[in-house]
């Protein structure tokens, strides 16, 4: 397939035909890879969840064990208000 680069505001941008999407089962707004290799662009789809709930982030972030490290967490004292501060 050939297709041409073109001026879309300060980028440039290469059309890709929808028939060419569906063939690898790429659709709008879908995350994509995109990697420069020597003289090649590669797409790569990339093979995550639209949406991950709250405990699936959290135990990204803070690995299996997360529910430990956040009720291991208290409170600062930070001292006593030096300025006008209403708690």
């Amino acid at each position: 397939m050939q297709t041409v680069i073109v001026k879309w505001g300060n980028s440039r941008e290469i059309c890709l035909p929808k028939d060419f999407l569906q063939n690898i089962n790429l659709s709008e707004n879908e995350t994509v890879d995109v990697i420069v290799q020597h003289d090649a662009i590669i797409i790569k789809k990339l093979n995550q969840k639209k949406h991950r709930t709250t405990k699936e982030r959290l135990r990204d972030f803070y690995g299996e064990q997360y529910e430990q490290k956040l009720t291991a967490q208290n409170e600062i004292d930070w001292g006593t208000p030096t300025g006008n501060e209403i708690w």
